[in-house]
């Protein structure tokens, strides 16, 4: 029996990508899944994917831009138990372009989802957390360890969350909890999808790492025995992408 059988789970950006990948994989260890994300059509694609499963996945629907639907998610997962054993950071939000050409909306919504997001939703499930010794995971990226042209608001963003994980860790590792930051490379995604047509390349998925590369490492991290911690991975895909 996997150790995260009969845990509860928190997923954020569950509709695709690494999110839905994520809150497929935990269901499938007989976890319970809160999954978030703003389209409740795919959240029920997602529920109906994982109905025969050992788990099960309660879908949460909330836009992570405003701060009164992320407090409405954190207060209905609160209203269903006192504890949360896992809480992943998956949700993303990205807008390339040049910094002397970049409006401050943009880096508000990146900001919004990718940084201000997961602290309020991380703060608002603290204590339930602490209460079982549990696991906050940050998907974060490749990006988040260093800028260049043209993803400067993106990476920013991430620097910011790796700075919240860092913080984080050394606050809450007293009370048993664990704090993993993964930075992922390029991930077959439909938000790399958009980024390779920005720079003007051929989506090609296969030489990409894949959501569920991402899953197996995130599922080993959560499983690892108390005597220790995961606190950072890098995952890339072994093919590397030419210079656009």
């Amino acid at each position: 029996m996997s150790p995260l059988a009969g845990k509860t789970c928190v997923v954020t950006g569950a509709s695709s990508g690494i999110g839905r990948a994520l809150a497929v994989g935990l269901a499938g260890t007989g976890a319970r899944v809160w999954a978030i994300a703003r389209r409740r059509e795919r959240l029920d694609s997602l529920v109906e994917e994982v109905v025969a499963g050992p788990g099960d996945v309660v879908p949460l629907v909330a836009d992570l831009e405003r701060d009164d639907e992320v407090a409405s998610a954190g207060g209905e997962i609160l209203a269903g138990g006192d504890h949360v054993d896992v809480l992943i950071h998956s949700a993303g939000a990205i807008s390339l372009g040049n910094f002397e050409s970049a409006s401050a909306r943009d880096l508000d919504r990146q900001y919004r989802v990718n940084l201000r997001a997961p602290f309020v939703l991380t703060q608002l499930l603290l204590p339930a957390l602490k209460r079982a010794e549990g696991q906050v995971v940050f998907i974060n990226s490749s990006a988040g360890l260093r800028a260049s042209a043209g993803n400067v608001l993106y990476a920013a963003t991430k620097h910011g969350l790796k700075a919240v994980a860092d913080g984080l860790r050394d606050e809450v590792n007293r009370d048993r909890v664990r704090v993993i930051s993964v930075y992922a490379g390029r991930t077959a995604t439909p938000m790399q999808a958009s980024v390779h047509a920005h720079e003007g390349r051929d989506y090609r998925p296969d030489r990409l790492l894949q959501p569920d590369d991402v899953v197996e490492v995130v599922l080993a991290a959560l499983s690892m025995s108390g005597h220790g911690e995961v606190t950072d991975v890098n995952v890339r895909a072994m093919e590397k992408l030419p210079t656009p």
